[in-house]
């Protein structure tokens, strides 16, 4: 085993923002699930009480359900219009601090553990106390550090979205010129949907569909829990997602599984090699709720 060599202190540390934002509902209500059902659930954003990492991805009566607090930057730019947004999505790190700004939580903190694509949210987890005095609209101030974090000795897996102290809680190590990774399950690039071919990976999440039983007993995805390390077969994350024979990239699960078709349990990048230098290794224990000791499980 060799021991890891970073480019940490070379990294910037820098200062974004975002809101806590409201659940979102369409009009129509209702949603059309995989098998033709019109079903009416919660979803995104706001602030969930009883869904945070460490929690079953599955089995809940919700769709796209983000753990923890959602938040958002509505600041506008009248230059580059999704700039703020754009700014909090992609220089935050899952690992990062969130610190409440404003509100009757101010001053508590908590950390990042995903992002959510399409909708574009960082997602956050704070201790049920702190949940509890948060309101729609406090604002959350992000310590946003890993952004162009590298392995100088293994330049051909990527880091990306990872804050320093989650790589180290996650403890990976080169053995046979590989990195070795702790990941809960591993998934088939059969079973990837929703975010396939988006052009980047510093923001965003792409999807684990749970539809097809056989896969889903075979790698065993029925227990998949929000904050599990995750390893994507066959999938390189280098330049935007693609399939790729060999590749294997690991990832965060941040969002519940969904009702509709192409989309599941939402995974965030953070490590991926398109020429296969990253070995999972099966560990239950592989979640960020007891990586980063955020609650007991």
């Amino acid at each position: 085993m060799v021991k890891l060599r970073t480019n940490v202190d070379k990294l910037v540390r820098m200062s974004v923002m975002g809101e806590v934002v409201s659940p979102i509902v369409s009009r129509a209500a209702y949603k059309v699930t995989a098998d033709g059902r019109p079903v009416v659930l919660p979803g995104v954003g706001g602030i969930t009480y009883n869904v945070r990492v460490g929690d079953l991805a599955s089995g809940w009566e919700a769709d796209h359900v983000e753990p923890g607090v959602s938040i958002e930057n509505k600041e506008e730019d009248k230059r580059f219009p999704e700039g703020p947004n754009a700014a909090l999505n992609i220089l935050t790190c899952v690992g990062n601090e969130a610190i409440v700004a404003s509100g009757d939580a101010k001053g508590a903190k908590g950390t990042v553990t995903g992002k959510h694509g399409g909708i574009e949210h960082v997602l956050t987890d704070f201790q049920p106390e702190a949940m509890e005095k948060l309101m729609l609209q406090d604002k959350i101030l992000i310590k946003a550090f890993g952004v162009g974090f590298k392995l100088l000795d293994l330049p051909e897996v990527k880091v990306m979205n990872t804050d320093p102290r989650l790589l180290e809680a996650m403890d990976p190590k080169i053995v046979d010129g590989k990195l070795e990774v702790p990941v809960t399950h591993k998934a088939p690039a059969v079973a990837m949907g929703s975010g396939l071919g988006a052009s980047q990976v510093y923001s965003g999440d792409y999807d684990i569909t749970l539809f097809n039983d056989a896969t889903k007993k075979k790698y065993g995805l029925e227990d998949l829990r929000l904050g599990d390390l995750v390893a994507i077969l066959d999938a390189d994350h280098s330049f935007g997602r693609i399939y790729k024979e060999g590749a294997v990239s690991v990832g965060i699960v941040v969002h519940s599984d969904c009702v509709i078709a192409g989309h599941g349990p939402g995974v965030t990048t953070l490590l991926t090699s398109s020429k296969g230098a990253i070995t999972p290794r099966i560990d239950p224990k592989a979640n960020i709720a007891r990586l980063l000791q955020l609650r007991k499980l």
